[in-house]
């Protein structure tokens, strides 16, 4: 205590809050809270945009409700590190810490898991898929997502072409009148790059065509496997975007606590000027 004592003797404006690191917190924050605000409005301009059944039918796999949590949680977050930060309250930057690092060991058990669990994982990733293709005309967004993929990856289905039977619309049994029967989506299709115009119809009756005949006209191999095959040869990319993700985490949990402690001591100081305000020296 000697040292606040020498402190507050020779300077009465002495604080132990850096101004440095309250400022950079605080503008850290307002840059997570200004994409949080770009994310939330466009979750719900995406929801807005859409049926009601359809929203209800496709609610587990909707990229819209994904992008409106991830938004939301983010205001929250980054509110309670801006204030705190800037107001130098304690507990809005004890909140805000917290629920970083709940984020960050969240992340890191899911890459581990995922990595350890690489089997359970996959059939995850399976169901998932084959929601989307039931789903896969309920709503614009999936099937605009699953037709990039299937684009992407030059793939067809999950784990074969025929998947899309679980579609009511491409499903081949002979009780199904859609004009879609036993068809597949156009981004299944081998398309040439000379081709001007895309045609849509191209992947009509292809289910009803044996494997080697209907890989002269779509790719047959299912998205599952060559998703899989796309992770295990990127795995140093990914495990960089992962790394990135977890260097902001990682840089607002430090700069939360240093400023929490420089809050602490100063309240400490200003405790002990009060207890030491009549004293002689």
């Amino acid at each position: 205590m000697g040292k606040r004592a020498a402190l507050a003797t020779y300077d009465k404006e002495f604080s132990f809050v850096s101004p440095v690191v309250k400022y950079l917190l605080s503008l850290f924050n307002l840059i997570f809270w200004m994409i949080s605000l770009v994310l939330m409005s466009i979750g719900i301009y995406a929801r807005m945009m859409k049926h009601a059944e359809a929203a209800m039918a496709c609610l587990a796999v909707d990229p819209a409700i994904l992008l409106l949590i991830v938004g939301v949680l983010m205001f929250f977050i980054t509110f309670c590190g801006c204030v705190g930060s800037l107001r130098e309250n304690i507990c809005l930057l004890q909140t805000f810490c917290i629920f970083l690092t709940i984020i960050f060991l969240l992340q890191l058990a899911a890459g581990v898991l995922g990595f350890v669990f690489s089997d359970k994982a996959r059939n995850k990733v399976s169901e998932i898929i084959n929601n989307g293709i039931v789903h896969y005309r309920d709503d614009i967004d999936l099937q605009n997502l699953i037709d990039f993929g299937q684009k992407e990856f030059s793939c067809c289905g999950g784990v074969t072409y025929t998947d899309w039977s679980q579609n009511m619309y491409f499903n081949c049994t002979t009780d199904n009148r859609s004009r879609e029967r036993c068809s597949v989506p156009f981004s299944c299709c081998l398309l040439s790059k000379d081709e001007a115009v895309i045609n849509t119809m191209c992947g009509q009756g292809m289910q009803g065509l044996p494997f080697l005949q209907a890989g002269a006209f779509i790719h047959t191999n299912g998205c599952i496997d060559k998703l899989v095959n796309w992770i295990h040869s990127n795995l140093f990319m990914l495990g960089g975007i992962a790394l990135g993700l977890a260097i902001p985490q990682l840089v607002g949990i430090l700069l939360s606590q240093i400023l929490i402690n420089q809050i602490k001591d100063q309240i400490e100081l200003q405790n002990y000027n009060l207890q030491h305000r009549t004293d002689p020296w």
